[in-house]
């Protein structure tokens, strides 16, 4: 079992005044340290009230305290969990206690690290604990209790098992080339591959939604002066972001405001107006405006309703058109098709632009059927492994076809941190009966 050694304790609960602070223990030395400050041990995984003591002199505090003997806890290791009152003075004097009998505070992450270390978690659980105590929103927070449930990691698993076949089947033709195997056996190989190559490539084929999900995406508001961006960005953020005025160029940098649109996370750009710039200032609001929505996820473009509506020269893929200032408009208006009618100000239409923008915002990141890739690093490796697994397909020479398929399980193993030759030996001595 992998570990450094030494125990490591931190606060696991907000910091701060509390009712309740939990400060977790792990490493080998938890159960003497509980023996130290609790007198013995409480039966493992059960809660037991007990005085915490200094060196057997005071109580410090009557606190809750779990045992979790390893390797069946979080770290793997054993570890301990004490549910202290969450004064500052009882936290300061237990971490002083701690220090002085040897323990020392955990650095950033070392609990889900050390869990990683000793097989408790793979990569990508580690990383949706992060996403989960990070998530800002619900379709944030279900993402990331999926993968930390292991779903992507079962995904990446199961195609490392298969490459792991293939590579094995790979390396058997290689290593008995007089064996006179029927041709049907090499055929099925490079089926196979095949097959999981496109299972790669679809999966790779996504539209980046997991990603975009957990980073949030960003919509942004463009339009003439005064067509009332910085009002409508304030209605939709529920607070004042911009500053409201009748003067032309107002706005001149991009201002930014995060919002949940149907769970999720979405940063609004409120923009310098489009027009020819007064001095350089707002020309250069202006171009910023444009660099920052052709880098969007979507552009809302707002439109006068007293003057005919301007061709869409965003040149974006979704742009969402809206009349403002529909409470200026007689009622009898009709409507122009594709465009949404509101007044920010009155309220007129903002239940309906709201789940517009909702219903946008979900498409953009829903993935269904398999788990989402979430992280750059997960599309760069499974890119990467997707690119030479495409190499060995094309690929006359078993000995080089063995090669592109072993930096493909390697390239996949690094999403997860598991990959190494013991998984090919298995294989081959399971499928082959090399050994005999």
């Amino acid at each position: 079992m992998a570990g450094t050694g030494d125990t490591i304790f931190a606060v696991a609960s907000g910091a701060g005044r509390a009712a309740i602070a939990v400060l977790r223990i792990s490493g080998p030395g938890s159960g003497g340290v509980l023996e130290r400050l609790c007198g013995k041990r409480p039966e493992p995984r059960r809660a037991s009230l007990r005085s915490i003591m200094e060196c057997s002199e005071y109580v410090m505090d009557r606190a809750i305290v779990l045992w979790f003997p390893g390797p069946g806890s979080f770290t793997g290791e054993d570890a301990a969990e004490l549910h202290l009152h969450g004064g500052p003075a009882v936290l300061r004097d237990v971490a002083a206690s701690l220090v002085a009998l040897g323990l020392r505070p955990a650095e950033p992450g070392e609990f889900s690290r050390r869990a990683f270390l000793n097989g408790r978690l793979d990569l990508t659980e580690a990383e949706a604990i992060a996403d989960l105590v990070d998530a800002e929103t619900t379709a944030q927070r279900r993402q990331a209790l999926r993968q930390m449930d292991g779903s992507l990691g079962a995904l990446l698993g199961g195609w490392a098992t298969t490459l792991t076949m293939l590579l094995a089947q790979q390396e058997a033709l290689i290593d008995f080339p007089d064996e006179d195997l029927p041709f049907e056996v090499e055929a099925a190989l490079e089926a196979a591959m095949r097959q999981l190559l496109g299972e790669m490539r679809a999966q790779l084929d996504d539209d980046r939604r997991g990603e975009r999900l957990r980073e949030g995406l960003v919509f942004a508001v463009l339009g003439a002066p005064n067509v009332g961006k910085s009002t409508l960005v304030n209605a939709l953020a529920q607070r004042d972001i911009a500053i409201v005025s009748p003067l032309p160029g107002t706005t001149r940098d991009v201002l930014e405001a995060r919002i949940d649109l149907g769970g999720v996370p979405v940063t609004l750009l409120d923009t310098a107006g489009l027009r020819e710039a007064a001095d350089d200032i707002e020309a250069e609001g202006v171009r910023r405006a444009r660099d920052r929505a052709a880098a969007a996820d979507a552009v809302i473009l707002l439109e006068s309703p007293t003057e005919p509506p301007p061709p869409d020269a965003t040149g974006h893929t979704l742009t969402i058109r809206v009349t403002t200032k529909a409470d200026l408009l007689d009622p009898q208006t009709p409507e122009l098709p594709g465009r949404l009618r509101v007044s920010a100000r009155s309220g007129l239409g903002m239940t309906a632009l709201l789940a517009c923008l909702s219903s946008h915002a979900i498409a953009l990141t829903q993935a269904e059927g398999p788990p989402p890739l979430t992280r750059a690093r997960h599309r760069a490796a499974l890119s990467e492994a997707a690119e030479r697994l495409a190499q060995a397909c094309a690929m006359p020479y078993p000995e080089l076809r063995a090669e592109d398929l072993r930096l493909a399980l390697r390239a996949l193993g690094r999403i997860t941190g598991r990959v190494g030759v013991e998984d090919i030996l298995d294989s081959v001595f399971r499928q082959f009966c090399i050994g005999k």
